[in-house]
């Protein structure tokens, strides 16, 4: 469900982009953010922009289309009833239905997509609604937790690091438009003006986004759920494998705490992206082997 906001959100940030910047546009760096196609499948559709929006919405042949996503979500909700509101679970089937509805296909290819991108993304936003209202602080909530700042963990560094590298991982770029729509993309656009009255510069979009301890997208902000949330999951039944995923955690959590931008830069922002994500996935193949394979 994370991951369906962050594409939603996505999509309708650089619709706006593709807009205003009709010749030069290319969906390139969301595909390469959000999907598995290779360089020439992703450069056959990068200024087809009713083509990657179908694509990413509710092509059933894309396995990280929204589509895909939310009947994955609302498989997992069903196996695990007990576990979920009556509410969260019918909150899910209508969100399934609603994706799957042949009036919102036609659309995404003839009306305003932005009109039908609100409207799942209002779905999104009741889905998280009525899990902090309606579920217990359980063993529940705090999966639902640990999964959802894992995936925006990841997410976050991801955009950053792509959208960096459509720019040669030039800080120095003064292209205005281009860091208003990378934070509008993360949802730090007014946070972003409130703090830095200086205008826009490329160190303070990585700092906000990678340290900013306050800002809900954050990549440090993240980690920082992600550690609240696994702490609750303590117990003497399975202290051994706590114990392995809690230094897991706080090592990428110190790791990104103790960092300033300078330091960030020194060693290069793509590989301490890299870097991050990967420690992040590594916690979350723990989370599979100790919490949730079958042996």
């Amino acid at each position: 469900m994370e991951r369906t906001d962050g594409i939603l959100r996505m999509l309708k940030i650089n619709y706006a982009s593709c807009q205003e910047d009709t010749q030069e546009f290319s969906w390139k760096p969301v595909l390469r953010i959000f999907t598995y196609l290779d360089e020439e499948q992703a450069t056959v559709i990068a200024h087809q922009t009713r083509t990657v929006l179908q694509y990413m919405v509710t092509d059933r042949e894309n396995p990280n289309s929204v589509l895909n996503i939310v009947t994955r979500a609302r498989e997992n909700a069903s196996s695990v009833q007990d576990h979920i509101t009556k509410e969260l679970w019918q909150c899910l089937n209508d969100f399934y239905h609603t994706v799957r509805d042949e009036h919102l296909v036609r659309g995404l290819h003839k009306d305003d997509p932005v009109s039908i991108l609100d409207i799942l993304i209002r779905q999104g936003l009741l889905y998280y609604g009525i899990t902090d209202i309606t579920m217990a602080r359980g063993e529940g909530y705090s999966f639902i937790n640990i999964g959802k700042f894992l995936e925006r963990g990841v997410q976050s560094a991801d955009i950053l690091d792509i959208k960096f590298s459509d720019r040669q991982y030039d800080l120095t770029n003064t292209d205005i438009m281009y860091w208003k729509y990378l934070l509008l993309s993360v949802s730090g656009y007014e946070l972003y003006l409130k703090t830095y009255r200086t205008g826009f510069d490329a160190r303070n979009v990585v700092e906000q986004t990678v340290l900013n301890e306050d800002f809900p997208r954050s990549v440090l902000y993240s980690i920082n759920q992600l550690q609240r949330y696994f702490d609750r999951l303590k117990s003497d039944r399975n202290k051994e494998a706590f114990e392995k995923i809690d230094f897991m955690i706080g090592r990428v959590r110190s790791k990104v705490r103790y960092s300033t931008v300078e330091s960030i830069l020194r060693q290069g922002l793509h590989p301490y992206l890299n870097g991050i994500k990967e420690e992040l996935y590594q916690v979350g193949n723990a989370f599979n082997q100790h919490y949730f394979a079958y042996l």
